[in-house]
């Protein structure tokens, strides 16, 4: 019991200090996360070090109150505060070859006529190497490692494999780079000396946790890194759940796949989605492999290790490069209409199916030449200082240009002057965390053979850092406001309450300089627009660009339409597009609605959380859309975006239920009776499915349509606690046909049990 409170006492901690880092953290496919049984989490990529595991875990926790245990390097343990809170969450220490490497004695070189053995000048092979230890060559050779089978003298020693695999690449380039080398004076290489670790005692702890159906968290790749694709997975996960139902036959583990995609990681209130796959079974006929041991072992471990590979392609993103990764959200974000807001969940789920219609038609002529339009496109806003959302609204500059600028500088003035003292009194707690966490980053850098950056490490220390100043920084300020309420005499009372009410205060100054400060920022971000239409000779690159963009938008709308289908079957059934996510606003129109569930601001906007958009469609007309509504949940779609960028925050109180996000993939249909293309909303849904009902086919929009599982399916019950989410593979009609009688769990778990018997 007290493991239990400590975790969950662990975790609730960990859940503001990642609501206060990040500004919005949304789970896709929850629906996919055993409810009992033992269960595998294996997550990918690993970009955000010491975060990644804590997303999986709350969102896990949050979803089904299962507990996960993360296997976590038994280095990182010995950091005083990592150790202490991964002790907290009941870690698994995982001792790695890597972490305990010590320089060797000497240089080596390879055999010209034997890859497999190794050749020393200087070394001391008997002394530092024995059987079943490895050998790792220095950065310049990728760091190829192989694992040493016989210690002949101390000049030769025999490797099990060529470095590199038998393909021969590793062995080539080592003998190329000792080759340049002696040509100045180099005989040969420096190494390291991995020790032999016996892993077994870590693997029985692992088997004893599953078969008492636990959770197990993994992240295969073996360590976090800053590439745009995954690294090559260990073949540690695939040893545990074969291994785990080898050992006892009742043992049914699930692997589930978990994807995570970050907006700006390293950033301070920047955004995550955590997606969870389709679990996957252990096949029975890979356990008698395992259990055969030998060639069959490894075999039946290298097939599922595919299979688990296979699984993390679908909740990940993975572009062979940067520049490929900023042409799929440049083509993204053209695709994207005006005047309709995606989720998190929708961007990462067109990102996925770009790049893979990208990777997979990247030579076509067309699709070079869009290519390369769009890289023009971009280059032309960055020239101008403007942003593709703010391309469709810049306008000709008039009278009321100026006075939205002058009036977006007053309320830049008033945002700041409210937020400057939280900035001032964290500022120093600010900067210390910027200055040593680039500092870490440079060493983890220095450090690593897979990094490119070192960026994987900066949300983790950035936020290590802040916990540990921040007490310190607070304890200084009450010291100081109780020295202050001394020597002006104050009373006894006031001066023994005056550091306990300062500390008291701090946070919530903290929140509102949080608060004020985003509305800031996102008023700095609209001046630019706004100054460079003012200055003479703009418009014609403003109209350029707004030409440029319509061209690129359909011209994408093209190529999709045109290529999609011969890699998507159901792509007329089940295209992505980006109408409305969420349900309407309840309640008459007016500045007191609420905002929607992505965070935007409702047709007429909420003048208490964000005057901005209230006051420039009202007043200066910034957009069209103060006539028509800025949200596509009014009846009709917008022509224009709204006069500020989406800027969607997490809010509890915005849940909503699993039905909601189907009109996500309702592009648009008929109303009958007012014989007109209307954008679908959650009460036209309602009208849909009680029509399904006793006209299965009489919709032709709805049929073969899918619901969309992944844009944070919850219903809200109570305070926390939530529903099951529906299936993506559930359509439409059969939602209309269900039995009213029913209770919304029970209805929801039939459902997703039909459809996976179907798939």
């Amino acid at each position: 019991m007290s493991s239990v409170i400590t975790y969950e006492a662990a975790l609730l901690f960990w859940r503001i200090v990642t609501q206060i880092f990040f500004r919005e953290i949304r789970p896709r496919g929850a629906f996919n996360i055993p409810r009992t049984g033992p269960v595998i989490f294996v997550g990918a990529p690993h970009s955000n070090q010491f975060l990644d595991p804590l997303l999986l875990t709350l969102e896990v926790y949050r979803e089904t109150h299962r507990h996960v245990q993360f296997l976590t390097a038994a280095k990182s343990l010995q950091r005083k505060a990592v150790g202490f809170f991964a002790r907290l969450m009941d870690s698994i220490p995982v001792s790695r070859a890597s972490d305990e490497a010590k320089s060797g004695t000497g240089l080596v070189y390879l055999s010209p006529d034997d890859p497999c053995l190794v050749l020393g000048e200087g070394t001391m092979f008997k002394t530092e190497f024995s059987p079943r230890m490895q050998i790792m060559l220095p950065k310049s050779v990728n760091s190829a490692v192989a694992e040493v089978v016989e210690v002949i003298s101390d000049t030769e020693l025999r490797i099990k494999k060529e470095f590199g695999g038998d393909s021969g690449k590793g062995t080539t380039r080592i003998r190329e780079t000792i080759a340049e080398g002696r040509k100045n004076g180099n005989t040969g290489l420096a190494f390291k000396v991995l020790p032999f670790i016996d892993q077994q005692e870590m693997y029985r702890g692992v088997y004893q946790k599953l078969k008492e159906g636990g959770c197990i968290g993994i992240f295969p790749e073996g360590g976090s890194h800053d590439r745009t694709d995954l690294l090559p997975l260990k073949a540690g996960v695939s040893i545990m759940a074969l291994g785990a139902m080898a050992n006892d036959p009742t043992v049914q583990v699930k692997i589930v796949p978990v994807g995570l995609s970050y907006f700006h990681a390293h950033r301070f209130r920047s955004r995550a989605v955590v997606e969870f796959g389709t679990a996957l079974d252990v096949p029975a006929e890979l356990v008698e492999m395992f259990k055969e041991g030998g060639n069959k072992k490894r075999e039946a471990v290298a097939k599922f290790l595919n299979l688990i590979y296979d699984g993390l392609k679908t909740v990940t993103i993975r572009a062979p490069d940067y520049d490929t990764l900023m042409l799929i959200q440049a083509v993204r974000r053209l695709y994207k209409t005006p005047g309709q807001y995606l989720t998190l969940g929708q961007v990462v789920e067109l990102n996925r199916r770009f790049l893979e219609g990208y990777t997979h038609f990247k030579d076509e002529p067309r699709v070079q030449k869009l290519r390369t339009d769009v890289l023009k496109y971009n280059r032309l806003i960055r020239d101008l200082g403007i942003r593709d959302h703010q391309v469709p609204r810049a306008q000709k500059a008039s009278w009321k240009t100026l006075g939205l600028l002058v009036y977006r500088l007053v309320l830049l003035m008033i945002w700041t002057s409210l937020a400057l003292p939280g900035v001032i009194l964290n500022g120093p707690m600010f900067i210390l965390a910027s200055i040593i966490s680039r500092q870490k980053a440079k060493e983890a850098l220095a450090a690593s053979v897979v990094k490119v950056a070192g960026r994987d490490v900066l949300a983790t220390w950035k936020i290590l850092i802040s916990l540990g100043i921040a007490p310190v920084m607070y304890a200084f300020y009450a010291i100081v406001a109780t020295i202050v309420a001394v020597k002006a005499n104050a009373s006894l009372t006031a001066r023994i309450w005056t550091p306990f009410l300062v500390i008291l205060a701090l946070p919530f100054m903290n929140y509102a300089t949080l608060k004020f400060g985003e509305a800031g920022m996102d008023v700095l971000k609209s001046l630019r627009p706004l100054i460079v239409a003012l200055i003479p000779g703009q418009q014609r690159s403003f109209d350029k660009a707004k030409a440029m963009r319509v061209r690129l938008s359909n011209e994408v709308a093209e190529v999709i339409n045109e290529f999609g289908p011969k890699i998507y079957d159901d792509f007329d059934q089940f295209r992505i597009l980006v109408p409305a996510s969420a349900p309407p606003s309840t309640g008459n129109p007016g500045i007191w609605r609420r905002k929607s569930s992505v965070g935007q601001v409702d047709a007429q906007g909420n003048l208490l959380i964000h005057p901005m958009t209230w006051i420039d469609e009202r007043l200066f007309g910034w957009s069209r859309s103060a006539k028509c509504g800025t949200s596509a949940w009014g009846g009709s779609t917008p022509t224009q975006d709204s006069s500020r960028p989406a800027t969607p925050d997490l809010s509890d109180d915005e849940d909503h239920g699993d039905y909601d996000h189907a009109v996500s993939y309702i592009s648009a249909y008929e109303d009958a009776s007012r014989h007109k293309v209307r954008q679908g909303s959650y009460a036209d849904l309602q009208r849909l499915r009680m029509t399904a009902t006793t006209q299965p086919s009489a919709s032709s929009s709805s049929s073969g349509v899918r619901l969309d599982d992944s844009q944070s399916l919850h219903m809200r019950q109570g305070s926390r606690q939530r529903k099951h989410s529906l299936s993506d593979l559930i359509p439409v009609e059969r939602i209309g046909s269900v039995d009213r009688q029913e209770t919304f769990e029970d209805m929801t778990m039939s459902l997703n049990k039909e459809a996976g018997r179907q798939s």
